[in-house]
């Protein structure tokens, strides 16, 4: 590849209301976590990884895990080039929602064994006796079920930050992109940010960036309210800044 070669994709994040899709951005964008659970409509985030020779430009897509707005996911599913299916490991439910997830999937996209999926299991961290799904079964259900996907299974603690850098890894390698040698600039490119309307700054605070242009749908969706718990008045963004 040239020294100008780029590739963009579009990275939708679908599962169930309170099972950490958010989160699990927050602590990669950011190296952020809050305690407070703030439902999402929908949030963009747009970042830019340096990896060597290639330029990854990514549209990071939050959506909502009520099933409330279902023609914002449909359109969000209609235009995602990748999905990462979130579910939580102390929730049985929160895994048939996350099936609920993928058949929606199926229905809409024709070419759905090619789009990369990495199916992320979140909160290891909860005691084991808390604990409603292993692994394994995740694995099963995956590999019998739908056995000629580009999908990978994980476990991540958005919470402990545990396995976080590893499901994107993942997502690269689906995706048929290769990564460098020194996996570290995986983060180093530039800075990330919501479409919400705030700049997000770079990750040393001092770069700012403009949000990106929105949909019609993510100009309806602005309408809704939905309460910030957690706000770090000092770099003027709604994360909770890990001390």
């Amino acid at each position: 590849m040239g020294e100008t070669s780029s590739y963009q994709v579009r990275l939708v994040v679908l599962g169930g209301s309170g099972v950490g899709k958010s989160s699990v951005l927050k602590r990669f964008l950011f190296d952020t976590y809050c305690e407070k659970h703030s439902p999402t409509v929908e949030d963009m985030h747009y970042r830019e990884f340096d990896l060597g020779t290639l330029t990854l430009k990514v549209d990071f897509l939050d959506t909502a895990g009520d099933m409330q707005f279902p023609a914002m996911r449909r359109l969000s599913i209609a235009n995602a080039q990748a999905f990462l299916l979130i579910y939580s490991v102390d929730s049985k439910a929160s895994f048939e929602t996350l099936k609920k997830c993928f058949e929606e999937i199926r229905e809409q996209r024709t070419d759905f064994q090619e789009v990369p999926i990495v199916v992320v299991g979140n909160k290891m961290d909860v005691p084991s006796d808390r604990r409603e799904l292993l692994k394994e079964d995740v694995a099963e259900w995956v590999f019998c079920e739908l056995p000629r996907l580009r999908v990978k299974v994980l476990e991540c603690s958005a919470k402990d930050s545990m396995n976080i850098k590893e499901l994107f890894r993942s997502f690269l390698i689906l995706a048929k992109i290769p990564l460098p040698s020194d996996s570290s600039s995986l983060y180093r490119r530039s800075s990330a940010h919501a479409s919400s309307g705030k700049a997000k700054g770079a990750e040393d605070g001092s770069q700012k960036s403009e949000p990106r242009s929105r949909s019609l749908i993510r100009r309806v969706s602005k309408k809704v309210s939905r309460k910030r718990e957690c706000a770090n008045s000092d770099n003027e963004t709604n994360d909770c800044i890990l001390s």
